[in-house]
């Protein structure tokens, strides 16, 4: 058996789930449904992104009570062969997703850092930055961008981000465009840090994006709260 219904599963009997297995989402059914609707679409003769045993590796590398920040972004990239199933991390041959070329930019801008010459952002996760989408897939096409956002996968996402804000002590929040920022109220900003700005998108980068300083402000607020910082 194979399709994302199973790979929920064997994630679910794998080691790496145990600090997420237990959110009533994984327990209720409602994984498992949202699961089936996406191997639905699959038989369909749509192409989905990232591959099934891709999808939950923001979660199996950065376990929840391992999480010091969180970056939310949309949705997978829906360009062919780009998603990995961390958000906006990307493994492949050039050119880079414009949305990391941007997040590099800003990067470069806040830390003085060059770029990196790859987009795989997994040194983040395992430092315990968890890189979430609010949809966990979506279908493959230059104008399929939000095509999964309505297949259920809300109900997941928004109680993984419930359990970061409620178990773990200090969290930075980035909430990278719109959607990201409706989830604002899921956080308890009295004693977690919200970062809001526009999304890195080449649609929307200079509308707030470019200039946030959102890695030298998380680094100086975990400094703060006695949190060792993130390595960007």
């Amino acid at each position: 058996m194979s399709g994302f219904h199973a790979a929920l599963g064997a994630f679910l009997a794998s080691p790496v789930s145990a600090s997420w297995r237990e959110l009533a989402v994984f327990r209720n059914g409602t994984a498992e449904r949202v699961c089936a609707a996406v191997d639905a679409e699959v038989a369909a003769g749509q192409v989905v992104a990232p591959e099934p045993e891709r999808f939950l590796a923001a979660l199996a590398l950065t376990p929840l009570d391992q999480v010091r920040v969180v970056i939310l972004g949309q949705d997978p990239y829906p360009t062919p062969g780009h998603a990995n199933g961390l958000a906006f991390s990307y493994v492949g041959p050039p050119p880079l997703p414009r949305s990391l070329v941007n997040i590099y930019k800003e990067r470069a801008e806040d830390l003085r850092l060059a770029a990196p010459a790859g987009g795989d952002l997994s040194s983040w996760a395992k430092q315990g930055v968890l890189l979430l989408n609010t949809a966990l897939t979506v279908r493959e096409g230059a104008t399929q961008a939000g095509s999964h956002l309505k297949l259920g996968w809300r109900a997941v996402t928004d109680e993984i981000l419930s359990a970061a804000s409620q178990q773990r002590p200090h969290v930075v929040f980035m909430l990278w465009g719109l959607p990201a920022q409706a989830k604002r109220g899921l956080v308890d900003e009295s004693k977690h840090l919200v970062i809001a700005s526009a999304h890195p998108s080449p649609l929307s980068a200079r509308r707030g994006f470019f200039g946030s300083k959102p890695f030298s402000q998380t680094n100086e607020w975990l400094k703060r709260e006695g949190q060792p910082t993130i390595d960007w």
